[in-house]
């Protein structure tokens, strides 16, 4: 009752069906062409006699079609369908261009594991569940073996198995979802075969020859969960466009850096080794810089301690910390304490100590003073978040 005939005879895009039942938007019919979302592949889109479908679910009664109005045939009408032929062909590549993907993983991944798998209309995703790090080395030699399965023109064909068949073929790939759902209560499970490439359990439509999907660009991956890398690609004007994008980066970054395209990579790695040279420089400078300006800080003797109080912009609590300590032990016309306010609005306090003042108690006063947090030992403490204009900690700091 109401069964689809979709993923046997995936070319069909109009037909007539006898009307079973209607409820409303609801509609069932005695057969039809209308892919029900599943499996991870949308639903077909269409019209039912001139309607528009805007869902299509398999339901206890068989194919529920839902339309975007209640529609004008009752039950036992005979009515035209019409599906969307743009979308299900789009959606017959990428299902086709996921078991060629997973085809390719077989070569290159251990361990390897089908997640689960999915279409949206920019893109199509395959969860790998694989022990092997899918770096991007793998993931280029992942869209180039699609592709070069996709030339060779590998003719796709799918037939009813026994169960209890398939489970016992080691070369069948099932998805998750599949065994513990479709197949639960079932006595035969569908096989897709992409010939000396693939073979996995699968209710979708297909196309009949990998050279339909036509090229597939993949994306990205990412982590969905523990032990599985999602790997997303795309088919058609997707991944055409991304190719092309990725083809004029590459160009033009080849262009400005004068070399030809396939010395880029030569060519970046030298630019980055000098990129981290000259930043290592930098922070050696901002290091003698900022040492430079807490030694230049106004001194004031406190019960014989030579300080060194004021504020300090452009700089980091941790960073201002570290300096603040080497120029305290810097010799022996090195101050004996420093006390430093970082700039800002909720401004830090940073006090180093050679030993004759304990830091952590003028810390606690800054704190009890000002607000904010911290803490620290004798000879180093540190706070932030104080309620305080910077001026007005160190008028404090110069008083105490």
């Amino acid at each position: 009752m109401g069964h689809t005939l979709a993923a046997e005879h995936p070319e069909v895009r109009a037909f007539e069906s006898t009307v079973e039942s209607v409820d409303g938007r609801a509609v069932t019919l005695a057969e039809t062409y209308f892919y029900p979302e599943g499996g991870g592949q949308p639903a077909d889109r269409g019209t039912l006699g001139n309607t528009a479908v805007v869902d299509v679910r398999s339901g206890a009664d068989g194919v529920v079609h839902t339309l975007a109005e209640e529609p004008a045939f009752a039950a036992g009408d005979t009515v035209g369908g019409v599906v969307d032929d743009d979308f299900r062909t789009y959606c017959m590549r990428a299902h086709t261009a996921s078991h060629v993907l997973y085809g390719a993983g077989r070569r290159l991944l251990d361990d390897l594991g089908y997640g689960g798998f999915g279409i949206d209309e920019e893109k199509v995703r395959v969860d790998f569940a694989t022990s092997t790090d899918v770096t991007d080395d793998v993931l280029v030699d992942l869209e180039r073996l699609v592709n070069r399965a996709v030339w060779d023109s590998r003719d796709v064909s799918w037939e009813e198995r026994a169960v209890e068949d398939a489970r016992a073929d080691d070369d069948v790939a099932f998805n998750t979802k599949t065994e513990e759902g479709a197949m639960a209560d079932a006595d035969a499970v569908r096989i897709v075969t992409v010939e000396g490439w693939d073979v996995a359990a699968c209710g979708g439509t297909h196309v009949s020859n990998t050279r339909e999907i036509g090229p597939v660009t993949v994306l990205d991956r990412s982590n969905p969960g523990e032990g599985l890398t999602r790997v997303e690609f795309a088919v058609g004007p997707v991944g055409i466009d991304r190719r092309a994008a990725t083809h004029r980066g590459a160009r033009a970054a080849a262009r400005e850096l004068g070399v030809a395209l396939e010395d880029l990579p030569e060519a970046v790695a030298r630019v980055a080794d000098e990129r981290d040279r000259l930043a290592d420089d930098v922070a050696a400078l901002r290091e003698e810089l900022l040492v430079g300006r807490l030694r230049g800080l106004d001194a004031a003797a406190v019960d014989d301690v030579d300080w060194r109080v004021g504020v300090v912009s452009g700089f980091d609590a941790n960073a201002v910390g570290e300096a603040a300590q080497s120029v305290v032990g810097d010799g022996e016309e090195a101050p004996g304490a420093v006390a430093a306010v970082g700039d800002g609005a909720a401004p830090f306090v940073v006090v180093a100590s050679a030993g004759a003042v304990d830091a952590g108690d003028v810390v606690d006063a800054v704190t009890d003073e000002f607000g904010g947090g911290g803490g620290g030992s004798p000879t180093f403490a540190q706070a932030g978040g104080l309620d305080a204009d910077p001026e007005a900690v160190v008028s404090f700091l110069r008083e105490r």
